[in-house]
């Protein structure tokens, strides 16, 4: 089942987050998020009529995907960036491409044009699980980021909806 996030959803959201958070190049971020930041995020995403979903399955949330505008200024309000975050369980069941179909829809509706992902170039599974969603590379940024004492390189990847 894919519905809108709840504070209810934040400690199982940060139970398989953080974890990546910390040890994993996934993203670029140091910091754990709190329940406090995630609770913060989720209502300024809705309050924004911008879609954070989480995916349940037998009660237990599996996932999320979110989105929000790629950047700042009325020139890009088309353009949205997601996130989607998988507990290790519910990776290969797709769940990520029903959250993915979703998301997708919810910006479409409200008249997006354009959904851009920001992979890490050491996350090969994210590379390969957008591209057979549909999404092209549309750049390589060069030690975009940098994590665990390195920099890592930042793939963009767009998709027209």
């Amino acid at each position: 089942m894919i519905r809108p996030a709840t504070p209810a959803d934040v400690p199982a959201i940060l139970g398989f987050w953080n974890p990546l958070i910390e040890t994993a190049t996934v993203g670029f971020s140091p910091t754990p998020h709190t329940v406090e930041s995630l609770t913060a995020q989720i209502a300024a995403r809705q309050a924004d009529d911008r879609a954070f979903l989480v995916a349940e399955i037998g009660g237990a949330v599996a996932g999320f995907a979110s989105y929000d505008q790629f950047r700042k200024g009325l020139g890009y309000a088309r353009s949205m960036e997601h996130t989607i975050i998988l507990s290790e369980a519910s990776r290969g069941q797709g769940v990520g491409r029903a959250l993915m179909a979703a998301i997708e829809d919810h910006a479409r509706a409200r008249g997006a044009h354009l959904m851009v992902a920001g992979v890490s170039a050491e996350n090969p599974a994210g590379l390969r699980f957008h591209a057979a969603l549909g999404y092209a590379e549309a750049g390589r940024i060069a030690g975009a980021g940098y994590k665990f004492g390195r920099f890592i390189d930042l793939v963009l990847m767009q998709k027209l909806l």
